[in-house]
Order: structure tokens, then C-alpha cells, then sequence
């Protein structure tokens, strides 16, 4: 008899436990939360890599393929390591903690939300890959394969991990209110900045404005592109954290943003140049994805439709005129469009968030003035910070190993005498 009561109260303890598990627990989500991680890497291996890739010239591609897909393993480890822990643990308003290092702590079975956390530590964990795979296309074609590596590990830990606790995190952005839904400043603006200052301290490439250092291999760069726009929508949609209503606005916000964006690029290069370009169609939809990118879950699809038609004339001055003014070899116009379209982007979903042009609206007692007050601030934080931990950590690489091959090198290729091998061998 004992033993029969026994067992009962295990069987009613056990069918509680997993009661509450499922009533947590969702399996949409997480089937969905897995996919739209797989599209986020899927961005980085090929699409960051071709669409880098072919804008070089061909003795450098394997370069630009070996550089994306190791700083791509480096981050993964680090994230795993003690990324997500200084990322996403309780802590100040910078920095997270260590009681997650190398993800002990975490089992099987733990939840966050409605996703088990192995899930979302993939998902974080593909954004701060493809953050730092975005900032090499800066200073392609004349960096040490050594210094991008010892950069990495410094920006990453100094800069990608505070951005990413101050705004997500529950860090010093979350609490005023700065509003970024998938990344306008932790991703886009946080390695456009260490982009450049690497291209300004690196100094140009030999032969810049003095000879043509044309792309060699349009195809690969749509490709690229067109692999990062499916990709996006993991991106995006996938910051909702559910598959439900918010993931659904953001998935229309991004195919609306990027198709305005498309055509104001190809309509401004149409007028600027006589001739619509493929590279200008397709830097157009680079430019309408990094600016709704902080605003896809919180703007109407109306605010989004304007958010990619500015941010597609906004990206043609960024990579036309103010490359000019800054004077400055951005081999693929990292700056001239993350950064440009980032900035633009998170201070427009400012605007735009408001309900009354279809967003979701501002936290109580907040409105638009202070909101795009906020965004302003949230920029400027991401700018400086970023600013500095790239110049001291690409100083402390060039200390190490050197920033930048030697002449010699630059002239006869990366691919050949960073890598000891050649892309086309005829």
C-alpha cells in the first residue's frame, strides 16, 4: 500500500514538473528560434564572404574567404567560452558576469522565455560572429592575417560584449530606453566604426585613386548579397524571440524597407550617373536591411517603406561624397553603408515607432522628441565607445605582429603570400 502512494506521488510530481515545462516551454519557437539562427550563419558562411570576396580583386578573395570563416570560429569559441556570460549574465551596467563561463550552469533542459537557452546562446552567439566578419571588408587587401586575429579577440571582448549587455543586456542603454530591436547599433554601427578606424590606421591601399582597383567578380558580390537578404530575415524576424505577431511585422517590415531601398539607390545612381548599376541595385539592399534593422519589430510597415527609400539615398552619399570627405580607402564601403544606414536607421525608428505612424509606440512618459533624443544618445555612446577599444586594440595588434604586409606582399597578393595558395589556377 505504502509503496503504491509512493509511486502516485511520483507520477503527480513528475506530470506537474513536465506540465510547467510545456506550458514554458514552446516548440514553435524554438523550431522557429533554430532556423532563423541557421539563416544568421548562413549570412556569414558564404554571404558576408562572396559579397566581400568579389568586390576584391582575385589575388586577394581566398584572403578575404579564410579571414571571414576564422574570425566566424574564433567569436563562436569566445561566445561560448565567455561571451554570452559578460553578454547576457546579471551584472553593472557594462559588463555581465562568469557564471555562465563556458555555458556551465546551463543545462538541457533550462528555458529562457519560451526557447530552451542553448537556442538563444546559438542565436546571440551568430550575431557577434557576423559583427565582427563585417569589419575586415574595411581594410581588405593589406592586413596581417595575425593582426586581424589579435584584433578580434580584443574588440570583441571590449567592445561587442559591453554594446551587446548595454542594450540587450539589461546594461546602461536598456535602461534609458534606447530602442534596437535586432542590432542597428550592437551590430551595425559597433563595426562600421572599428572598420574604419582600422582603414584610417592602416592607411590606404597602394595604387588607391591612382589606378583602378575594380572588383573582380560581380556574381559573387550578388550572391553574397542575395544570400545576406535571406539570411536577414532570420536576422530580423528572429529578434522577436516567438513566432508570432512581432516576428511577423518584421518580416514584412524588411522585404518593404529593402525594395525601397533598391530602387532609391537605382534611382539616385540613374540620375547621378546616367546609368543604374548591378553593384548600386545590390548595395541598395544592403543598405534598406542595416536600416530597419534596429526598427523591424517596433515600426509600421509605412515607417519601414520610408526608413529603406532615405536610408537608399543616405547609402549613396555615405559610399560617394563623405567617402571623399573622410578621404579614406573603405575597400567595401563598411562605413559608407553599415555606418551611414546604421545611424540613419536607429534614429529614424525614433520617428517611426511612434502609433501614429503604425508603430508599436514609446514606453510611458516617453515621446518622440525624447525617444529620438535616446537614439541620438545611444549612437553616440555606441561611436565612442567602439572609437576607442578599436584604435587601442589595433595599436596593441600593430605592436604585436605589425597591421599591415609589407609592399612587396600587397603587390602580389594576399592569397599567395598569406595563404600560400591562389583562387584561379590557370
Amino acid at each position: 500500500m505504502l509503496k503504491k502512494i509512493i509511486f502516485s506521488l511520483i507520477i503527480l510530481f513528475s506530470s506537474s514538473v513536465f506540465a510547467d515545462e510545456s506550458a514554458i516551454v514552446d516548440k514553435a519557437d524554438n523550431g522557429f528560434m533554430m532556423i532563423c539562427t541557421a539563416l544568421v550563419l548562413f549570412m556569414s558562411v558564404p554571404g558576408i564572404a562572396l559579397f566581400y570576396g568579389g568586390l576584391l580583386r582575385s589575388k586577394n578573395v581566398l584572403s578575404m574567404l579564410s579571414q571571414v570563416l576564422v574570425i566566424f570560429s574564433l567569436i563562436a569559441v569566445l561566445w561560448i567560452t565567455y561571451g554570452y556570460s559578460l553578454s547576457f549574465g546579471e551584472g553593472n551596467w557594462f559588463y555581465g558576469n562568469f557564471n555562465h563561463f563556458l555555458l556551465t550552469g546551463i543545462g538541457i533542459t533550462d528555458v529562457s522565455g519560451s526557447i530552451y537557452e542553448f537556442i538563444w546562446v546559438a542565436f546571440q552567439g551568430s550575431f557577434a560572429c557576423i559583427t565582427c566578419c563585417l569589419i575586415p571588408g574595411a581594410f581588405a587587401e593589406r592586413i596581417r592575417f595575425s593582426a586581424v586575429l589579435i584584433f578580434m579577440v580584443l574588440w570583441f571582448t571590449f567592445s561587442y560584449i559591453p554594446m551587446a549587455h548595454m542594450v540587450w543586456g539589461g546594461g546602461i542603454l536598456a535602461d534609458e530606453g534606447a530602442l534596437d530591436f535586432a542590432g542597428g547599433t550592437v551590430v551595425h554601427i559597433n563595426a562600421a566604426i572599428a572598420g574604419i578606424i582600422g582603414a584610417y590606421l592602416i592607411k590606404n591601399r597602394i595604387g588607391y585613386n591612382r589606378e583602378p582597383l575594380k572588383p573582380f567578380n560581380l556574381p559573387y558580390v550578388y550572391l553574397g548579397a542575395a544570400i545576406l537578404y535571406i539570411g536577414w530575415f532570420g536576422f530580423n524576424a528572429g529578434s522577436s524571440t516567438h513566432a508570432d505577431e512581432i516576428a511577423g511585422l518584421a518580416f514584412i517590415n524588411t522585404v518593404a524597407a529593402t525594395a525601397a531601398a533598391v530602387l532609391a539607390w537605382t534611382l539616385a545612381e540613374w540620375l547621378l550617373r546616367g546609368k543604374p548599376s548591378c553593384l548600386g541595385s545590390v548595395s541598395g539592399v544592403i543598405a534598406g536591411l542595416v536600416g530597419v534593422t534596429p526598427a523591424a519589430g517596433l515600426v509600421g510597415v509605412g515607417g519601414a517603406m520610408l526608413i529603406g527609400l532615405i536610408c537608399g539615398f543616405a547609402g549613396v552619399w555615405g559610399v560617394s561624397t563623405l567617402k571623399r570627405i573622410l578621404k579614406v580607402d573603405d575597400t567595401c564601403d563598411v562605413f559608407g553603408v553599415h555606418g551611414v544606414c546604421g545611424i540613419v536607421g536607429c534614429i529614424l525608428t525614433g520617428i517611426f515607432a511612434s502609433e501614429s505612424f503604425g508603430g508599436v509606440g514609446y514606453a510611458e512618459g516617453i515621446t518622440m522628441i525624447s525617444q529620438v533624443g535616446i537614439q541620438v544618445m545611444s549612437v553616440i555612446t555606441c561611436v565612442i565607445w567602439t572609437a576607442v577599444v578599436a584604435f587601442i586594440a589595433y595599436k596593441i595588434a600593430d605592436i604585436c605582429v605589425g597591421l599591415r604586409v609589407s609592399e612587396e606582399h600587397e603587390r602580389e597578393g594576399l592569397d599567395i603570400n598569406s595563404h600560400g595558395e591562389s583562387a584561379f589556377n590557370s
